[in-house]
């Protein structure tokens, strides 16, 4: 297989575990496949960015900007199937409910949704569409083409530097931490849109310093606390980590 149809199928991997959108037949699917297309998590990014503000900006000529913004989100968790909220949500619960490690991954392992999971998502959703809302309609337009690659960019951290705290589990796949190169990839995915929109005018650099700021902030005291708790991560964790750096991007553009 040549460098360029291995690397197609690694992104068409990728689609696969963190979207729902259709992949050409001939992709297929294999578990060992899912470690090497983790460097494509930021550039799934890219996708759902691209996916969210166009809604927006369509949905922003027809109805006023709130509704805009709801229906963006609806979009962006339609497309991800709720992956990732649905982790911040166990995330939530199990850290908020369990006392021990074990009890922690048992919690954040039960299907069902609790007390502290439903506060918790139910507040990030809020956030994330009030800080929207209020943005100009151009300032939506670029922070959802910065925050979707960076927050996955943040989620790609913890593959490359920790170790995955379940002997098993949905995730486990692609748990084998990151070579270097492929860390680099992810971060180039990750990081090319805001050095664009900086470049281009679009952003002052003061916000995205200050959106970066708050949002590894997050990222540190959560990293913090998964190896204070349980020793690593889970693919829960992941998402936790994606959905609480997406709304701390929001709200760091706002800061400035």
């Amino acid at each position: 297989m040549s460098i360029i149809a291995r690397q197609l199928r690694l992104f068409f991997t990728a689609i696969q575990f963190f979207t729902r959108l259709p992949i050409p037949r001939w992709v297929g699917f294999d578990a060992t496949w899912l470690q090497p297309a983790v460097r494509y998590f930021p550039l799934i990014g890219w996708l759902v960015a691209a996916m969210t503000a166009g809604v927006y900006w369509l949905a922003s000529m027809l109805w006023p900007a709130a509704i805009a913004v709801l229906l963006s989100m609806l979009v962006g968790i339609l497309l991800t199937g709720a992956l990732h909220e649905d982790g911040l949500a166990d995330v939530c619960d199990g850290f908020g409910g369990g006392t021990t490690m074990e009890r922690v991954l048992a919690i954040m392992k039960d299907s069902r949704v609790g007390a502290y999971g439903v506060i918790g998502l139910v507040l990030v959703l809020m956030l994330k569409s009030v800080a929207l809302h209020v943005m100009p309609a151009q300032q939506t337009i670029t922070a959802l083409c910065i925050a979707h690659p960076l927050s996955r960019w943040f989620a790609t951290v913890l593959i490359w530097r920790l170790h995955y705290a379940r002997e098993e589990g949905k995730a486990k796949a692609m748990a084998q931490r990151m070579q270097l190169g492929e860390f680099a990839f992810a971060s180039i995915c990750g990081w090319l849109p805001l050095i664009w929109l900086i470049a281009s005018g679009y952003i002052a650099w003061q916000k995205a310093a200050a959106a970066m700021m708050l949002a590894a902030l997050a990222c540190v005291y959560l990293v913090s606390l998964f190896l204070r708790r349980i020793g690593g991560y889970t693919g829960d964790c992941l998402g936790a980590v994606q959905q609480t750096t997406e709304v701390c991007l929001y709200l760091g553009l706002l800061i400035a």
